[in-house]
């Protein structure tokens, strides 16, 4: 079973700067739940009980944010606001524990998921990268728990993307599809489009074999002299294989402002307080558009 998930959680938010300056990026609010708690629930739905968040020096907050707050909670009973008490005390789904790693250094992504090593131990694990905000039912990690349970081995989450921009992922270079999956004999971080293997880019959602460990420890640098993750998946194919599963559901780049303006509209026009004054508002600002 896939019990454990790593969300690396260290960077510095540099393309959403100054909103990130202090507040952790994955804490920005999207209506009212940061991303962060987004891909914890995603997690706990997919069946994952224990949460590694892999930190920096200065993102406490992260961890707080999951943590009790005795203080608001004493306040919010003593005034009889039990929706809003539950909503505090719900930010950590039951069942679900949340433990931290430091990384020391800003290495790359290969580098915070092997700083998780200790917590995950040998067993199958899930990456989320929360920057990538995935809405649909059921949530994209639970469709891939369940064709991990199919297919073992590495398993990403893909989706296709315009040729200009197959120099921002890693790209699958793919054997064959069927249905929704894609077999892979490899991957390709940031290919020029000129020499990508495929348009099937690979988001933030990963289910792992350990065997990624072995390679990340090495500490081989790849592109932008970072260790990469997808060098060590690439490295690990022949043991264990790799497929790409085209998810179900609608993703959001929240670590740039359009996608992060995109996700916030999308989830108001959804949220039941919200979504009536945002659709007025909207096609209020469209008529004003027209004149």
């Amino acid at each position: 079973m896939v019990r454990k998930a790593v969300l690396p959680v260290a960077g510095l938010g540099t393309r959403v700067l100054p909103a990130t300056k202090v507040l952790p990026k994955e804490l920005l609010p999207v209506v009212d739940k940061p991303l962060i708690q987004y891909a914890v629930e995603e997690a706990a739905e997919a069946g994952i009980t224990e949460i590694v968040l892999v930190t920096a020096k200065g993102k406490e907050l992260l961890a707080d944010h999951f943590d009790t707050a005795p203080e608001l909670e004493r306040q919010l009973e003593a005034r009889g606001k039990a929706q809003l008490l539950e909503i505090v005390r719900s930010t950590c789904p039951k069942g679900v524990s949340v433990t931290t790693v430091r990384q020391p250094a800003p290495l790359g992504l290969g580098h915070a998921v092997w700083c998780a090593r200790p917590v995950v131990g040998d067993e199958p694990f899930a990456v989320l990268l929360p920057d990538d905000l995935i809405f649909g039912k059921p949530g994209c990690l639970k469709q891939m728990v369940e064709q991990w349970r199919e297919t073992r081995g590495h398993l990403v989450a893909v989706e296709n993307v315009p040729l200009s921009q197959v120099d921002r992922y890693g790209i699958l270079d793919v054997i064959e599809e069927v249905g929704s999956l894609a077999r892979a004999r490899g991957m390709v971080e940031k290919p020029k489009p000129d020499e990508a293997p495929s348009t099937l880019s690979v988001i933030g959602r990963y289910i792992l074999e350990p065997v990624v460990f072995d390679f990340l420890e090495r500490r081989h640098k790849g592109q932008g002299g970072e260790i990469q993750l997808t060098d060590a998946i690439a490295a690990t194919i022949a043991q264990v294989g790799l497929s790409g599963l085209r998810f179900a559901g609608t993703r959001y780049d929240c670590g740039n402002k359009a996608g992060y303006v995109a996700a916030i509209v999308d989830a108001a026009l959804a949220h039941p307080e919200t979504a009536a004054a945002l659709s007025a508002h909207l096609a209020a600002l469209s008529g004003r558009r027209v004149a």
